[in-house]
């Protein structure tokens, strides 16, 4: 277990950014997704200021996000990477089995990756994450290339909404 300040926090740029277009998404009566709190176990709290100091993560989580889109349920995870190369140790299994699950209950699961590199924002259907998955459990490549993602999965920031990421489901659930 780490603790709640180390590299957790390295996607929170993306995730406000995604937190802003689910607020967008609510107040358009598009969607209703909430982000999921990491559940902590507070270890050392500042009793003049009453602020947690030392925290441990309780539990694994599953995925950041999850809610519905016009009556679709969905889940998904923000990603970031430095570079044009996705490491897939940035997805733990309990992770990928909850997706696969959700999935099977007829939930859309994806991913919201954003290659720092490229300063593009994707949209990884769960079916495309489980192939590159699988392959690296055959002893293939431990991550994939930007190059490797379908471009018409590009979250394109236009629109005034700041990861608008609907067209890109839609294509997913169509897509099945």
């Amino acid at each position: 277990m780490g603790t709640w300040n180390s590299r957790g926090l390295r996607g929170s740029f993306l995730e406000e950014m995604i937190n802003l277009t689910n607020d967008k998404y609510r107040s358009q009566k598009l969607a209703l997704i909430q982000k999921v709190p990491t559940p902590i176990k507070p270890v050392r709290i500042d009793q003049a200021t009453r602020h947690i100091t030392l925290a441990y993560f309780d539990q694994k989580s599953t995925v950041d996000y999850i809610g519905v889109v016009q009556g679709v349920p969905v889940c998904f995870d923000a990603k970031e990477c430095a570079n044009d190369r996705f490491p897939l140790a940035n997805v733990h299994e309990h992770q990928m089995a909850f997706m696969e699950e959700f999935e099977r209950q007829d939930g859309v699961a994806f991913l919201i990756i954003y290659f720092k590199k490229e300063e593009r924002y994707m949209y990884l259907p769960f079916v495309k994450l489980k192939e590159f998955w699988e392959r690296m459990q055959r002893g293939g490549p431990k991550s994939f290339q930007f190059d490797e993602v379908d471009p018409s999965y590009e979250i394109s920031p236009y629109s005034g909404t700041f990861i608008h990421y609907l067209e890109q489901l839609k294509m997913d659930i169509e897509s099945r």
